[in-house]
């Protein structure tokens, strides 16, 4: 039997009828079976268009791709009258009398139909009798009507019939679909927005071959490990009737169903595939997390090394209940997170033979990084300043660590640091985390450092994108993030590369963990937490896409080594920014950390635009400012206790009946000099901080993103 479709595949070029009767080509891009139609796409002033066209209408324009099978008449239908036109033409060739007939233009009744068709037909149509007389003529002519209308019915073609066939059966199933559709509305629930949506994602999945990692799966070392890890659906998602287009179905595969839409409307799954170390679903617990990420790094800070396993994604994808503890509501079991499962195995290290002997002690530290300053969580939330000495070594100046004996010290410090942690509120968490937490674990023998795993809860990726809000505290929160994200990422590049050059500088996280970034013996592990739900699916794409850019970097053979470090004194378009004029001069030649902003984002150009550049520098510029105008404020504070007891001193001298006026007069005099000269300073600083502050806002005008920020 021949094929709905006929001669027609993918890629036939037919020709198709517009609404406004225009007849031009088109390309067959896809066979619709259901409702036996094809979508077509054609080229206009540039663009690309496509419709849906049923097949009739194709056929009509096209005959040549028709079918043309032909089927065994039924036996009710009388076989076609034998063609004369061969004897006529014979005995015409033989007496030469009368011209040989040629038919090479189809009738009226034929036209359209196949050429296999109608070579099935006579050539010469059969004379016509005489005319009768009038007398009969009436009744004769309707005699002749309907011997025609049989004769035309036994010309008819098998093909024409075939299509007629087909198009009963084209009904029939219609209508069948159409019944189909009803009875599926009536089993689902229609209040569920995106219900088609989700039987394209069941239907998927149906076919799916699904191996989960379990606990009988190999724990593989790696030096950087980037895995992913799939939340449940939560309280708000189910109550909006939110759907789960996140798919693990193997260890290391995760897969995201984006709804897209055609050009007819149409909706699709455009079905992404991600692979990574290790995937775990929704159902895996943290201890199941813990074994094949963080685990694997305690031994490392034994070995006279550094650790660093940091959770990211976006807010409310379950960083905080990954790397903290199981949520009851408000509260938080910290037993359970990734801190105090990695403490447990410390203490039980120690323990060994091998570790025991070295005498090993315990620190931790628990501090955040809030808006480029940083904050001791153990200590009051005291502000700390970070600075780096001659050897360039950094040091977080006055951060407390607290020496611990078991893993219920270590609980107790991690609900003092979360108790004080900032957070504010979003649209995805009511109490979400606006900064970046780092907890660590030091292991010390006799003072000296021995080894040091951090662990870091990031702050939310999708703030990161806030750079260009009206309120400056955002704008700031916004800058520190996307700058800290960007900043990690080249930072553990440059891990796996082994390059000698590492942007550690571009950003205060990156700057206090540098230590982790430095030396053979480093491991870091990333966990990239994701949302399932279809209203997360554009910053769930962002955070798979940092996440793999991540891992494919550091596994590609042919860039594991690279040359020395790029020259950032380069000639670049950034340089031509007239924004650039009005920032501080020396700031832009001496500060290294300007140097490594400058690297971080000319290597990551997709992202960063030359006006997010320029904002960057002005946010960097006018937090590096306000530490200068609030350490030198304080400074002449002090000084001013000085001051109040000197002048306390000449006033008691001056009660006396012979006291000195001249001593008077040259110490008053000297003390207002003093006054004077650092008050001044102090006001030119704050003239010039004022002026920064004018230049972020002016930069936060200018941005332009090249795309939407997605790390």
């Amino acid at each position: 039997m021949a094929s709905v479709f006929g001669k027609i595949v993918v890629g036939t070029y037919v020709e198709i009828k517009r609404s406004d009767g225009r007849i031009h080509q088109a390309m067959v891009t896809s066979l619709n079976e259901d409702n036996e139609s094809v979508t077509v796409e054609w080229i206009e002033n540039g663009d690309t268009k496509g419709k849906e066209i049923d097949l009739e209408s194709i056929f009509a324009l096209n005959p040549d791709v028709a079918p043309d099978e032909e089927i065994a008449p039924s036996p009710e239908t009388p076989p076609p009258p034998t063609p004369t036109c061969v004897k006529v033409n014979k005995i015409a060739k033989n007496r030469r009398t009368i011209a040989p007939v040629k038919n090479d233009t189809p009738s009226r009744d034929n036209r359209g139909i196949p050429t296999r068709a109608r070579q099935m037909q006579p050539q010469q149509p059969e004379p016509a009798p005489p005319p009768p007389p009038p007398s009969q003529q009436p009744a004769q002519t309707n005699q002749a009507q309907t011997q025609q209308q049989l004769q035309n019915a036994r010309r008819k073609s098998n093909c024409v019939k075939e299509v007629e066939k087909l198009q009963e059966k084209r009904e029939r199933r219609r209508l069948q679909q159409q019944e189909l559709r009803e009875k599926r509305a009536q089993e689902v629930d229609t209040t569920i927005p995106n219900y088609e949506i989700m039987y394209m994602i069941r239907d998927f999945r149906a076919n799916l071959d699904y191996r989960p990692l379990t606990t009988a799966d190999l724990i593989e070392e790696h030096r950087i490990c980037v895995c992913v890890r799939k939340r449940p659906l939560n309280k708000k998602e189910l109550s909006v009737k939110d759907l789960d287009v996140i798919t693990i179905p193997s260890k290391d595969v995760v897969m995201v169903h984006e709804p897209k839409q055609k050009v007819d409307l149409t909706r699709f799954l455009e079905n992404q595939t991600f692979r990574f170390d290790y995937a775990f679903d929704d159902s895996t617990t943290n201890e199941m997390v813990y074994r094949f990420t963080a685990r694997p790094l305690v031994e490392t800070i034994f070995e006279r090394g550094m650790a660093t396993c940091f959770a990211y994604g976006q807010t409310g994808s379950g960083k905080t209940h990954t790397m903290g503890g199981d949520f009851s509501g408000k509260n938080q079991d910290c037993s359970k997170g990734i801190y105090a499962l990695a403490a447990r195995d410390v203490f039980l290290m120690l323990k060994k033979p091998s570790y025991k002997k070295l005498d090993l002690q315990v620190y931790s530290t628990f501090f955040e990084i809030y808006s480029g300053k940083v904050f001791d969580l153990l200590n009051r939330k005291a502000k700390l300043r970070v600075l780096e000495d001659g050897k360039q070594q950094v040091q977080v100046v006055g951060l407390q660590e607290k020496e611990v004996k078991c893993t219920e010290d270590v609980l107790k410090l991690i609900e003092v640091g979360n108790s004080c942690r900032t957070s504010g509120q979003t649209s995805a968490n009511a109490h979400s985390s606006r900064s970046h937490a780092v907890f660590q674990i030091i292991l010390r023998r006799k003072g000296k450092m021995h080894g040091k795993f951090s662990l870091i809860d990031l702050a939310g990726n999708e703030r990161g994108a806030d750079t260009s809000s009206a309120d400056r505290q955002t704008r700031l929160e916004g800058a520190e993030i996307n700058k800290s994200l960007l900043a990690l990422k080249e930072c553990i590049r440059a891990l796996g590369r082994n390059k000698p050059h590492t942007p550690f500088r571009a950003s205060k996280l990156t700057q206090v963990l540098r230590d982790s970034f430095i030396g053979e013996n480093s491991r870091t592990c990333m966990i990239a937490t994701i949302s399932p739900g279809m209203t997360s699916c554009e910053n769930t794409l962002n955070t798979l896409r940092y996440a793999n850019r991540v891992k494919e970097l550091t596994v590609d053979p042919n860039q594991v080594m690279e040359g020395g470090r790029p020259n950032i004194h380069a000639v670049n378009q950034l340089e031509h920014l007239e924004h650039l004029e009005h920032l501080d001069e020396e700031w832009l030649s001496m500060s290294p950390q300007r140097d490594d902003l400058k690297l971080l984002c000319e290597q990551n150009e997709e992202e960063v635009s030359p006006q997010l550049f320029t904002f960057h520098e002005a946010v960097s510029q006018l937090v590096e400012m306000e530490e200068q105008v609030l350490e030198d404020h304080r400074a002449v504070f002090q000084e001013s206790i000085r001051w109040l007891e000197d002048e306390k001193v000449l006033l008691e001298m001056t009660e006396e009946v012979d006291y000195d006026v001249e001593s008077y007069a040259t110490q008053l005099e000297q003390i207002l000099d003093q006054k004077i000269e650092i008050l001044t300073e102090l006001r030119d600083k704050v003239k010039s901080f004022r002026s920064t502050l004018q230049e972020e806002e002016q930069a936060s005008k200018q941005i332009k993103p090249k795309r939407p920020f997605a790390l």
